[in-house]
């Protein structure tokens, strides 16, 4: 009890100066907090970037090679999962505009968020067997450019692909496929001609490249796309993905900067 009290004796006798020393502690603490919140938040800014951080590319060119440079990410193993947190989905909850679109296929090696490193909002994606198009596929490609000027299409093909093998086998046996899958081979058939004119090696990946160049070919001359690309607001690029890779290869199409 006496230790205790001389302490508190001494609180009383130098009053003045504890006050003065109490505040200016309680300045420090204020700025120490003020500190640790900045660099709390800084540190959050470098791994979780704002949701304007990475402007949407506004032609082809820079579109593309968004993409690209993801694919590379992709291919290399240095993937940054960009605009994939709960910030991100708030800034685009209201309104999108995504800078590319992908027609690709169904197969489930070939995602394209993931094979080119993007993020929330970032793409309208249509998927299909074979990525054959059709009335409904060709106004989904259509919706990006028309109505949020989107500018750049890519129709991106794969490495063995499921649906054009089995397309080419039905069509070359004279054979039709189950149920609405003889749709797809319906579809397939002009790059399956195109194909049969010539020799190759593996005819299935020789069509397989046939369609993809096609079906961007003719998307390129839609009524509708064409005065974009004219313009040069619009690019349509051909493009075949690697399953041994992980690397997009271009095939036409490709914007200049």
């Amino acid at each position: 009890m006496g230790t205790a009290g001389a302490p508190q004796r001494r609180a009383i006798l130098t009053g003045g100066l504890a006050a003065t020393t109490a505040a200016l502690l309680t300045a420090c603490s204020s700025k120490t907090d003020s500190t640790t919140k900045g660099t709390a938040a800084a540190a959050g800014a470098s791994t979780s970037p704002s949701p304007g951080a990475a402007a949407r590319p506004d032609s082809p060119w820079a579109a593309f090679a968004r993409l690209m440079d993801g694919n590379k990410r992709w291919a290399d193993g240095r993937l940054q999962h960009p605009d994939r947190d709960p910030k991100r989905r708030e800034f685009v909850a209201e309104e999108q505009k995504p800078y590319g679109v992908i027609l690709s296929c169904i197969d489930s090696r070939v995602p394209p968020e993931l094979l080119f490193d993007t993020g929330l909002g970032d793409l309208f994606v249509m998927r299909t067997g074979g990525q054959v198009v059709g009335p409904v596929v060709v106004g989904s490609v259509e919706y990006g450019p028309m109505t949020s000027g989107t500018p750049l299409i890519v129709v991106l093909g794969h490495q063995r692909c499921g649906a054009v093998k089995a397309a080419y086998e039905a069509l070359r046996d004279g054979k039709e496929l189950p149920g609405n899958l003889q749709s797809i081979a319906d579809a397939l058939e002009p790059a399956y001609e195109e194909t049969a004119k010539g020799k190759h090696a593996d005819p299935v990946e020789a069509m397989t490249r046939v369609h993809i160049n096609q079906t961007a070919a003719g998307l390129r001359s839609n009524m509708d796309l064409a005065p974009m690309v004219k313009k040069g607001d619009l690019a349509v690029v051909s493009a075949y993905y690697s399953l041994d890779t992980g690397r997009v290869e271009v095939l036409t199409g490709a914007p200049s900067a």
